[in-house]
């Protein structure tokens, strides 16, 4: 898509615009399933982006569904995957959101405690139904660790490897629940393949070392993910074709049957699937200096991109421009390193600091590349009320879809010191 193109969609549906392309979400599924071992299932992480036609695009690339929310289930639902096809995973979950998920006909949940194992099986029997569960493990270390680690440590997921193996009587089969493999989850964003794939291989010994240890069932083992992505900044999906010779051979080793179906194994990615099929255009709104320092003022900021940012995790955004003439709120070009800062009425709202940005785009626009991934839904879209980015899926370069996500309050009870008049006035405007 050109920046004339670029233009367009803005002229007709505003700025700040987050722009999703369908073909790239395909061709990721495509690459990542050649890299995993075959066969297995791939599943498709919502929250990176729950748009119900992204995920559509992915359910028809093959790949199924990991919610952890009734929010991603519904719109799983939407985009088409049914119940069976979803994995409802996550530490937390209360009895009504397992009943809402049981109810949408989801049978397999990843398990985190003895707690949560019950609460699933005590849902399951009042609905009637057989839940099959996936006991998530905390492994004893961590291996080849780069990314985000989410095991060997003390951790608020999964059970401790050394506390199933001595205490294995905690996950017997129960009325309504049973439980059927492991679920792994050793790091998030690694993008280093050398370490990702220690870390996959790590969990395939510890998952045979546990089935051993407890006599737990293994009919199913989730490796989990961490295949990588970039993020707000230029670059390409890192390329994984070489995990799948050793990623098979361990499996042969250490759990036989795998290729038969004895053990199903998955894997499951969020970012790497949809991280590059977005971007997110915004209009340059004002350039100032203050003392040494030049700040690049846009109509976005930690609302609509990277709330973390607003935790003190700055992104490494690489604004790209779509054309080279100035807008009409900018009167000449910044020269040297600019501060990136939305409009917010905070000084957390910055998405860069100290960035190179030599030049703007027609009217104004900058594009930031590879947010299709934890961009507006990761963001802090309630925050000073303003109004969410729209967003366009395009197909082939055409667009199928145009949305806004609406925040509004729902009255759940009459509210305290209203008169009735005004209650019902404002019960009828939030039904708008």
């Amino acid at each position: 898509m050109n920046s004339e193109d670029i233009t367009d969609l803005v002229d007709a549906y505003g700025s700040p615009l987050y722009v999703y392309e369908l073909r790239e979400v395909e061709a990721a599924a495509n690459s990542l399933r050649r890299a995993l071992p075959r066969p297995s299932t791939l599943y498709y992480s919502l929250k990176a982006n729950p748009h119900p036609l992204i995920a559509r695009a992915l359910r028809l690339a093959g790949c199924q569904a990991e919610i952890s929310s009734q929010g991603e289930l519904t719109a799983a639902l939407v985009a088409g995957f049914t119940g069976a096809e979803c994995l409802y995973t996550g530490p937390g979950k209360t009895p009504a959101e397992i009943e809402n998920a049981l109810r949408a006909g989801v049978t397999r949940f990843s398990v985190e405690s003895e707690g949560d194992y019950r609460r699933v099986a005590a849902g399951a029997m009042k609905a009637g139904v057989t839940a099959e569960c996936l006991l998530r493990i905390n492994a004893s270390e961590l291996h080849g660790a780069s990314g985000l680690r989410m095991t060997g440590t003390a951790s608020q997921f999964g059970t401790d490897s050394s506390a199933v193996t001595a205490n294995a009587g905690l996950f017997k089969a129960l009325p309504g629940a049973h439980v059927i493999g492991m679920h792994f989850f050793a790091v998030s964003n690694a993008r280093d393949e050398n370490g990702l794939l220690a870390s996959l291989l790590a969990s395939i010994t510890e998952a045979a070392r546990v089935h051993s240890g407890s006599g737990l069932p293994l009919t199913c083992l989730d490796l989990g993910g961490g295949f990588a992505a970039p993020y707000a900044t230029e670059g390409k999906l890192p390329d994984y074709s070489a995990l799948r010779e050793p990623l098979e051979s361990a499996l042969d080793e250490h759990l036989p049957g795998w290729r038969t179906g004895d053990i199903a194994v998955a894997f499951e990615s969020g970012r790497h699937l949809v991280g590059t099929c977005g971007r997110l255009v915004c209009t340059v709104s004002d350039i100032k200096r203050s003392r040494d320092q030049t700040y690049v003022v846009l109509d976005t900021g930690i609302n609509h991109l990277g709330g973390l940012s607003g935790l003190g995790r700055m992104l490494p955004m690489r604004a790209s421009a779509t054309a080279v003439q100035p807008g009409p709120c900018v009167d000449e070009l910044p020269e040297g390193r600019v501060d990136l800062v939305g409009p917010l009425c905070t000084p957390a709202d910055v998405l860069a600091r100290d960035t190179g940005l030599s030049q703007f785009g027609k009217d104004g626009l900058l594009t930031v590349p590879n947010v299709g991934a934890y961009g507006l839904t990761a963001s802090l879209i309630g925050f000073l009320s303003r109004p969410v980015a729209a967003e366009v899926v395009l197909d082939a370069g055409e667009p199928v879809d145009v949305s806004r996500i609406e925040l509004r309050r729902v009255p759940l009870a009459p509210s305290i010191g209203m008169r009735d008049s005004e209650q019902a006035d404002y019960r009828q405007e939030s039904k708008k």
